[in-house]
């Protein structure tokens, strides 16, 4: 073999090897960016094994609504009831988030399941609250036992999933948070990038190969 053929494989095993490290640069970049949101906002779960289960509950304004008829979208599900003070104190922040997600509705939903008695019940709960009932989708499941407690396990209010286009669960907060700003919209929108966040959280910590992300993307997480 010559000295220009070995000259020209030394050059092409170097551009291979340049653009995997270009590519895993970018990738990296990626990731690190569709993790910035959900580190920073903490969830209490946050995983990538678990379908939301299926239901269909009747709509506050009448009919009922599936969640499976989302599929296609990220859904984000909040359970509230009104004998929750802090449901009570979150509906306003809850208001926001769906007004902020408005341009962004052929993408993601905004769904809430309260376990009022009925859908007079929820629509003067919002009234008084946040003096309008006409913000987000409100579905009925009295006393939760179809839904809120039956399929999801849920006895403490408030709590909100984001359930990605797929109908995978990839979060769950516990309580109230403050849905303001622009985190909330930001990990909506990275549960259908095509370089996914790989970190999970367990009872609030992050866990698993990926956990040290979080102290990159956000220190202190």
């Amino acid at each position: 073999m010559s000295f220009s053929q070995v000259a020209q494989i030394v050059v092409i095993v170097l551009a291979i090897f340049g653009v995997y490290g270009f590519v895993a640069t970018a990738e990296d970049g990626e990731t690190r960016r569709a993790c910035t949101a959900l580190c920073a906002l903490k969830p209490d779960y946050a995983g990538r094994n678990r379908t939301a289960p299926d239901f269909e509950l009747p709509s506050m304004d009448g009919g009922n609504v599936r969640l499976s008829s989302y599929r296609g979208k990220t859904v984000i599900l909040h359970f509230w009831t009104k004998t929750c003070r802090p449901c009570l104190e979150e509906l306003p922040h809850i208001a926001s988030l769906a007004k902020a997600l408005e341009p962004h509705r052929n993408a993601v939903e905004l769904i809430t399941v309260t376990t009022d008695e009925s859908a007079e019940d929820a629509r003067a709960t919002l009234a008084s609250v946040i003096g309008s009932d006409k913000d987000f989708t409100v579905l009925i499941d009295p006393d939760g036992d179809k839904v809120v407690n039956g399929k999801y396990g849920t006895k403490l209010f408030p709590e909100t999933w984001f359930i990605d286009e797929k109908g995978v669960i990839r979060a769950r907060f516990d309580g109230p948070r403050d849905w303001e700003g622009a985190l909330p919209l930001d990990l909506a929108a990275s549960l259908s990038t095509p370089i996914p966040c790989k970190v999970a959280y367990a009872s609030g910590h992050p866990t698993g190969p990926f956990a040290g992300l979080c102290g990159d993307v956000a220190p202190g997480s």
